[in-house]
């Protein structure tokens, strides 16, 4: 009989491609309830779900995310509702009897300015970049209470921090996306209009590193297939480029020559942030889809899904 895994957050991008995966796998029993059946954010009905689905795994993939804007915009909602879906869902996980806990934090909880690439110990090293701390503060708490329940109750209740996600089920919001999605909407629309521009946020200059969330997935379920994993780990691609080169990049994926101009008045955000990976090459994963390939298919998924809002219409 096949493990029962309770897969939290299963329609976001991260969940849809862990639910991709594991059913590729064919070795899981996988659960999974809409927000219309279980609100995360509901302790009582989290620890009532748990008990009566009865899940050997939970991978809390679950969370309230967005882009620097969403994030600057609206830090009570991102911290309150964040540290809720986590708490809720690990102390129940451990009031149930659950055998494996997986946390999916982010790369965000490192300080703005930690020596690059950020190794595990920079956790708490320094302060954190003011636009998303809300939601760097949450999956801290989020991977402590992790620990902590290891810790004090031999729970393998472990944490993954993901760097920056991209791919099939992104959000494209035009205000609330992150950075790969918002680019792959704004430079579209400006193909279809003949736009002579398209505007980038800050100077362009600042750093990031992508990792496909297909890749994410498979490092995911390796993790779970490790007897002893360490409390966190660095889930990345282990590089980086600036702002400015996945602007030309985007750019050349989607087919648009236009000039793309700098909008000084929008923040950076944190200058680096970039991931050391190598205890989880260490752990015997690494990433495979470069960022071309990955780019290609997260545009294909956006045209898809632009067709069926207009068909819809």
């Amino acid at each position: 009989m096949n493990p029962r895994l309770f897969l939290a957050g299963h329609t976001g991008m991260v969940g849809s491609a862990l639910r991709r995966y594991a059913a590729e796998c064919g070795s899981w029993d996988i659960i999974t309830a809409p927000r219309s059946v279980l609100d995360l954010c509901d302790s009582a009905a989290t620890t009532a779900f748990l008990q009566a689905n009865k899940p050997e795994v939970v991978i809390i993939a679950a969370a309230r995310v967005g882009g620097i804007h969403a994030n600057n915009s609206l830090p009570a909602n991102f911290l309150f509702e964040n540290i809720q879906i986590a708490s809720n869902l690990i102390h129940a996980s451990f009031l149930s009897g659950v055998k494996r806990v997986l946390f999916l934090g982010s790369s965000c909880i490192y300080p703005k300015f930690a020596p690059q690439p950020m190794s595990e110990d920079a956790l708490l090293s320094g302060s954190l970049e003011p636009t998303n701390e809300a939601y760097a503060l949450a999956k801290i708490a989020g991977l402590k209470l992790c620990a902590a329940y290891r810790r004090q109750h031999g729970c393998l209740f472990h944490s993954a921090m993901p760097t920056n996600l991209y791919g099939p089920g992104d959000n494209y919001h035009p205000e609330y996306s992150h950075v790969i999605p918002g680019m792959l909407r704004r430079f579209h629309e400006a193909k279809v209009q003949h736009s002579p521009e398209v505007s980038i946020w800050g100077t362009g200059t600042p750093r990031r590193e992508f990792l496909h969330v297909d890749d994410l997935a498979k490092g995911c379920f390796h993790l779970l297939g490790i007897e002893n994993p360490p409390d966190w780990v660095n889930v990345g691609w282990g590089e980086d480029l600036s702002i400015s080169e996945l602007a030309s990049q985007v750019a050349e994926t989607v087919g648009y020559h236009g000039r793309i101009v700098n909008d000084l008045g929008k923040p950076d955000g944190t200058p680096c942030k970039l991931l050391d990976t190598s205890l989880m090459k260490s752990l015997g994963w690494s990433p495979s889809i470069r960022l071309p390939e990955g780019l290609r298919s997260a545009y294909g998924d956006f045209l898809a899904r632009d067709l069926e809002k207009t068909l819809r219409c």
